[in-house]
This record gives C-alpha cells, structure tokens and sequence, in this order.
C-alpha cells in the first residue's frame, strides 16, 4: 500500500471516529468515571526505542482516552460557559489541521490571513463594533484582555511622553487600573504578564447582581485623576452574567482621558441578538474589547477575538520585524501577526469564518436568545423546589443556585457531576456557595433542561 492510500485511509478513519463520537455525545455520561492509574498505563510507560505505524497510534489514542473524554461539546454540559463547536466549525477546523498553515502574514498563508480579514470585519458587524477597529484572533479571553490592556498601556504612557515599547516600565509613571471588585482573573493576570501589576488595581464597589457602582466608578476616577489610568468594564458577570453600564463608564473615563477596555468574554455576544442588545449599550464608545469565540459563538476550543478603536496602539503593543520576515502587507494582505503575541500561531480564522457563514446574523442572534431562554427556565423551574433560591436575577445565560446550606449545594454539585446526566460546576458569590449553570451550547433543547432539572431533583431527594 503506498504512503498516500495508507495517509488517505488513516485521515478517512479518523474522520469517522469524530463523526461517531459527536454522533454519540449527547447520549454519553457527561463526565465518566476516570481512573487516572489505568489512564496512565493504557498511555504512558517507557518511550519507545522504535516508532509505531500511525494507524496503530491512533488506534492506541482513541481506545485510551475516549471512555475518558468530558462531554463538553454535548447538549447538557453547563459548566465554564462553554458551548461545543458547530457542525461547520469542527469541519473548518479539521481542515485547518489538515492544511497546516501559518496565519502570520501574507507570505506564510495569504488564504489564512485574508480569511481573517473577512471574519474581522463579520464578527464587527455582528457586535456593533466601529468599522475601522483592529483585530486580532488570539487563543481566548486572557489573550483578549492582555492584548487589549497592552493597548491600553501603551497609549496612556504615550500621552505622559512614556515609550513604554522602547523605554520598559522601570522608571515608567505609574499606571492605575479602575475595575470591579467582580471583575474576571483574567484582568489581574494580564497585568501581572504586562508588568503593570494586580496591585494596580483600584476596586470598584458593585450592586447586587454584580455590576459596577456607576457613583464608586466615578469617585475612583476623580481620586489622584492625573495618574494614567485604564478602566476595565465588564460585559457579562462570570457569575450573574450582569454588565456594566457602559455609556457611564466610557462618558466617566474618557472625560479623564482613561482608556475603557471591555472584558465581554461571553457577554458581549449579548450585542449579536435585538433582544438583550440593549445590555451592551454604549458598546461603541470603549476603546477595546476581548471576546471569546469558543464560548457563545460555539467554535472549537483556542479561539478568541481583541479589537482596538485605536488601531496605532494596538499594532504598536504587538507587532515587531525581523529580517527574515518578508511579506509584510504584501499585496495590500493585512498581517494578522501584527496584532497578536504569536507568530506561529494556527489559522483558526477558518473555523470563525465558517460558524459566522453558517449562522448569519439571524442565526446567532437566535442561539443567544435561545440559550438565554433556557437558563431562565433553568431558573424558573428550580427555584420551584423546595429549599432552593436563585441566587441571581437571570439577565443572560448564567444562573445560580443554592440548595439550602454551602455544605448540601456542595454536596449536591458533586452529585449531579457523578451521576452523568448533566454537568455543573459550583462557585462563591457574595461568600455563599452556589451551583453555577451556564447555557452556551448551539445543541442545547428545552429536553436537555427539563432532563438535567430532572436529575438534579431525583439527587436532591438523597442528599442530605
């Protein structure tokens, strides 16, 4: 058999096992049991002295882990705020495993890199964004967040006669960072990795669905006003799913010459649908945003999206030459390098091309209603239980719930993740602990709901 019928038959069979296995998703454990000892052995041991035929090493890969996989890309999984990739999506990103190309710029894949473009200018459309905002594709909501507050740093210390690109931080004035005491981790590790600091940080009091105070936002800007400062407005509570006011936000920090960088990991999809656009109004006045495309848009994990109003700052913070790097803007191509932290980074543009084409704007905007109509259901039909309280108002696709004690909601999370039928994670809010449901998948049905509240109300009998 030569090289090209056995590669051919060895894609042609791995093809059919991602075909089966989503095929058999939805009906799966949610999270099987796992020994990690048999896992370890059915994978690991000594590295081989001689290599093994591909075919056999996939055979080898797929027999050990697939009993083991969590079924993140089925209908019941409602933990992380993760929704499984779209048909179209998975097809994309099998191609771009199999084409293997370099999204840099125009010389390592026009293809890769004119796709983007196209995807950039959709997914702006799409959210409100300005027409003339940059972008980039980066691997998820840090990426965003750090590529936006990157930005952000380099034009608050240009407006002080800082370089920070040239000059780094040591001696640098001092930068303040004004954000809810809800915000995400993910804002204090980007300015831990950009060496701005967490200390930075300047919390902001917020109200009791988790959005920013708009008075405590406005004192904290008022207090030592001429230090440089960036403000970081949130687009969906990780818990609540609340959303900052963002027209007092922007109106607030812009009247201070501050920057406003939105972390609408999931929340800004919000915008995408007529019926929860009015959340993120004002939208359009911030400086930049981070947005996630593997949660609500439903593509494969490693895919996010940052976009800059100031598009001078955002290449300035991120792009760089080297000799060796021709092509740059060759044929009129826009370098996607220039606007990311990677180089060598994998054309994920391909799968956010092919969800946008397959869902059109009346088809995202109907997967986000949709999944927001669920969660309130979610919240409707549980808080019909006894001892349970919802412990959110349900503006979006999150939900909380407590079922009595934090030990028993405790308890009862741990249950609903052994039983297999549904997926949930637990959380701390406001120091009480509760269960967190985040309805994000494109698969999700009202069936799936009432199944999962089904179970978790035959477990609440039990658990004490």
């Amino acid at each position: 058999m030569s090289a090209v019928t056995t590669r051919r038959k060895l894609l042609e069979q791995t093809a059919r096992r991602v075909a089966d296995y989503r095929d058999a998703v939805g009906g799966r454990a949610v999270a099987p049991p796992v020994d990690p000892d048999d896992l370890r052995a059915a994978l690991g041991g000594p590295l081989a002295d001689e290599g093994t035929d591909p075919g056999s090493v996939i055979e080898q890969l797929a027999a050990a882990v697939e009993p083991a996989l969590v079924g993140t890309a089925g209908p019941r999984y409602f933990g992380y705020v993760i929704g499984g990739s779209l048909d179209a999506a998975t097809a994309a990103d099998m191609l771009a495993t199999g084409w293997d190309q370099v999204a840099f710029n125009a010389t390592t894949s026009p293809a890769a890199a004119l796709v983007e473009e196209v995807a950039g200018d959709w997914l702006k459309q799409a959210l409100g964004l300005p027409a003339d905002a940059s972008f980039g594709l980066v691997t998820g909501g840090q990426g965003a967040n750090t590529v936006g507050l990157a930005a952000a740093r380099h034009r608050v210390l240009a407006r002080a006669g800082w370089d920070v690109e040239e000059r780094g931080l040591t001696g640098a004035p001092r930068i303040r960072v004004v954000a809810g005491e809800e915000r995400h981790g993910t804002v204090d590790r980007s300015l831990r990795l950009l060496g701005i600091g967490a200390g930075a940080v300047v919390p902001v009091a917020t109200d009791p669905n988790g959005a920013v105070d708009v008075g405590a936002l406005g004192r904290a800007l008022e207090e030592d006003a001429d230090t440089p400062t960036i403000v970081c407005a949130q687009a969906g509570n990780v818990n609540t799913g609340a959303f900052d006011d963002l027209t007092a936000a922007c109106e607030a920090a812009h009247a201070r010459g501050a920057w406003v960088h939105v972390d609408g990991a999931f929340g800004l999809w919000a915008a995408a649908s007529p019926s929860t656009r009015h959340l993120v109004t004002g939208i359009e006045r911030a400086d930049s945003w981070g947005v996630d495309g593997h949660k609500w848009l439903n593509v494969p994990y490693d895919t996010g999206y940052v976009f800059c109003a100031d598009a001078e700052a955002h290449a300035a913070a991120m792009s760089y030459t080297a000799a060796y790097l021709a092509g740059h803007g060759e044929g009129g191509i826009r370098t996607p390098g220039d606007y990311v932290p990677e180089s060598s980074r994998r054309a994920r543009g391909f799968a956010t091309w092919a969800a946008l084409r397959e869902l059109g704007r009346q088809g995202l905007a109907d997967l986000v209603d949709r999944c927001c109509s669920l969660a309130r259901r979610f919240g409707v039909v549980l808080g019909q239980m006894d001892g349970v309280e919802i412990g959110n108002d349900v503006v979006l696709n999150q939900v909380l719930v407590s079922f009595g004690s934090d030990e028993r909601t405790d308890r009862l999370v741990d249950a609903v993740q052994r039983d297999g039928t549904c997926w949930m994670g637990g959380t701390t809010w406001r120091g009480r602990r509760y269960m967190r449901i985040s309805v994000s998948n494109w698969s999700t049905t009202e069936d799936d709901v009432n199944r999962s509240v089904g179970a978790i109300e035959r477990l609440a009998r039990t658990v004490p």
